[in-house]
């Protein structure tokens, strides 16, 4: 069995109408004002729920993200034909996760950026309960996306979570464990459940990645 154990968790579920412009209002005490401006819906979102957790250059930080910054492409795509320059840099800022920590000169040891769908969250734990690092940030997210929708291309509303794992079972208030088995994949929570189920401190079960994964709450 490999496990860690969770000592942070800071979650964002805004309401399903915020814009990223309500974020910066909402969460404007949060970052540099010279940041604030060009931040992204998401990467006002993880600044929040990273606030807490204060990465440092000892740490390693897995962020996991399905369509990263697809609100900020569509809103500078729906610009045209008088293309706004400043959503143009918004468009290709930095990531989410990279957004926060360069605004807040965060540097850490290893980010671990990683894509997916289906099993995202089995890579993204996998890669956390791996790392050497004796403390691991794992964060994630998405911004809620408008006419990508449609295409499967976006995600349907807009969140975020960050959570502290190490080794250290005391004062901890959760656990992930990953137990190696023969058994068959069953469905993996989606990076969605997962934020709520955090958010909710419910405990979690499934298989997959060759074995048992659990989310336990102490």
């Amino acid at each position: 069995m490999i496990e860690r154990y969770l000592h942070y968790i800071g979650t964002e579920l805004p309401a399903p109408d915020e814009t990223a412009a309500g974020a910066r209002v909402r969460l404007a005490d949060k970052f540099p004002r010279t940041a604030l401006r060009r931040m992204t819906h998401l990467g006002l979102l993880l600044g929040s729920t990273l606030e807490g957790a204060a990465p440092g250059p000892e740490d390693a930080l897995v962020y996991a993200s399905t369509f990263a910054e697809t609100r900020a492409l569509e809103d500078f795509l729906q610009s045209f034909p008088a293309a706004s320059p400043l959503l143009f840099q918004t468009s290709i800022h930095p990531g989410g996760v990279q957004q926060v920590l360069i605004g807040r000169q965060q540097p850490v040891a290893r980010l671990w950026p990683l894509a997916g769908r289906t099993r995202l969250v089995e890579q993204a734990l996998l890669t956390a309960l791996l790392e050497p690092a004796t403390r691991v940030v794992l964060a994630g997210g998405e911004e809620r996306g408008s006419w990508l929708l449609d295409h499967a291309m976006a995600s349907a509303r807009a969140f975020a979570f960050a959570a502290v794992l190490t080794r250290e079972p005391a004062g901890a208030t959760g656990r992930v464990t990953f137990t190696p088995g023969s058994v068959s994949d069953e469905a993996c929570p989606t990076l969605e459940n997962f934020t709520a189920a955090l958010a909710r401190r419910q405990p979690l079960r499934w298989s997959g990645a060759g074995g048992v994964w659990t989310l336990a709450w102490l």
